[in-house]
């Protein structure tokens, strides 16, 4: 699973964590963070600039509705921007998919 966001800075920022949940069918099921540096080239001049993130799913991973939601902060600001977006994980007849419901995004922090 793979997530792209393209997000324009008004300010540089020099570090942060990256908060990663999920949600199956609306439940708080797993959590993780990384350092903000990690996810993108630190410091973050002032205009666009692309996070990227993968994750490897489980080796089974129950089909259903799932949400993802993305919580960006720097140092010293509580939260830059809230990113989240939907997706149904489904089984075909000898393999499995993922589908999300979004479109590119852009945020303003």
């Amino acid at each position: 699973l793979a997530s792209y966001e393209c997000i324009f800075a008004c300010q540089a920022i020099t570090g942060g964590k990256v908060v990663i949940e999920v949600y199956f069918f609306g439940f708080h099921i797993h959590q993780e963070t990384h350092d903000l540096c990690e996810e993108t080239s630190c410091p973050i001049t002032v205009g666009n600039f692309v996070l990227s993130h993968n994750q490897v799913l489980p080796g089974f991973t129950p089909p259903g509705s799932y949400k993802l939601k993305m919580t960006l902060s720097g140092s010293g600001i509580k939260q830059l921007t809230c990113i989240s977006f939907d997706f149904k994980i489904s089984f075909g007849a000898s393999e499995s998919s993922v589908s999300d419901s979004r479109s590119a995004h852009q945020v303003y922090i």
